[in-house]
């Protein structure tokens, strides 16, 4: 195995940082009841007034019936280390998230949150597209540079379970599957050569999520899933911690840290573990 530190190399594991580790939390709304005159009695008016807003406050936290919809653009700036190959042949890569970013062109990423009670219903995407181009050092073959091009698509939807549901705490069951669409194109000038290719493959999931309250306005969120076993990749988990502080009642800033790995081979090799800092907002659309 040798070592190589390729840009166009290191685009293809760009594609790896991917997930759906991105979790969103709303910091619960406190608020303080009024205290009784000293000296008077409870009325039986005050009594079923303290009784609704006790079973109020025990529903605010999502049991409301309402549909709820949450959803957060984010940003990952993932460093990776791994190995690429076709069958015996492969190659080390190392890349920092400088030179990943280095070869950014345009992209989206993003979660969509729907609940409804306690059934969950979470969605990533990412689309991304990545390129370079250098000269080439070989005269004799008639091509003075080359280009290359990489995109990928990673759509994960899950369903999923609140087991606690608390205004402090919230403990989530998920599962589901990440389809994968990897796709490269490599243009030689000034002849026009072009040689082109794709990945698909999918991978079922289980996972979970912890969400805590630290402070009306503080908010933690772990999760993580693991799959593949053999149906498309032979491994892909991930796990990530996110912090993040409401400024409104609708809008929570986000800042944390993913680890991505995936096992893919078939044929190509495709071992890489991808990880980094992200930052995103979540909006509370219903």
């Amino acid at each position: 195995m040798r070592a190589c530190k390729i840009p166009f190399l290191v685009l293809i594991v760009m594609l790896s940082a991917t997930g759906t580790a991105h979790a969103q939390l709303n910091g619960p709304h406190l608020r303080g009841d009024a205290g009784l005159d000293s000296g008077s009695e409870p009325t039986p008016d005050s009594q079923t007034q303290s009784t609704d807003k006790t079973t109020s406050q025990k529903t605010s936290a999502g049991t409301d019936g309402a549909w709820h919809l949450v959803v957060s653009p984010y940003l990952w700036f993932p460093g990776v280390h791994g190995t690429l190959g076709l069958r015996e042949r492969t190659v080390s890569i190392h890349a920092s998230p400088g030179d990943l970013l280095s070869n950014f062109r345009i992209g989206l990423m993003g979660t969509a949150d729907l609940r409804h009670k306690r059934l969950l219903l979470p969605v990533d995407m990412i689309w991304i597209k990545l390129g370079d181009d250098k000269a080439l050092p070989f005269p004799a073959l008639g091509e003075s540079s080359a280009v290359v091009r990489a995109s990928q698509f990673v759509l994960t939807p899950k369903i999923g379970y609140r087991v606690v549901d608390r205004d402090a705490l919230k403990v989530d069951a998920l599962t589901g599957f990440r389809y994968w669409h990897v796709g490269q194109t490599l243009q030689f000038s000034p002849s026009g050569t072009e040689f082109s290719g794709s990945l698909n493959w999918v991978d079922p999931l289980i996972g979970g999520r912890i969400q805590a309250a630290l402070s009306p306005k503080v908010s933690v969120t772990i999760a993580g899933d693991v799959g593949g076993w053999g149906a498309g990749s032979e491994m892909d988990y991930q796990v990530a911690g996110v912090l993040g502080y409401g400024i409104k009642p609708s809008w929570t800033l986000q800042a944390g840290y993913r680890y991505l790995y995936v096992n893919y081979r078939s044929g190509i090799i495709f071992d890489a573990a991808t990880s980094g800092v992200m930052f995103g907002v979540s909006l509370n659309l219903k």
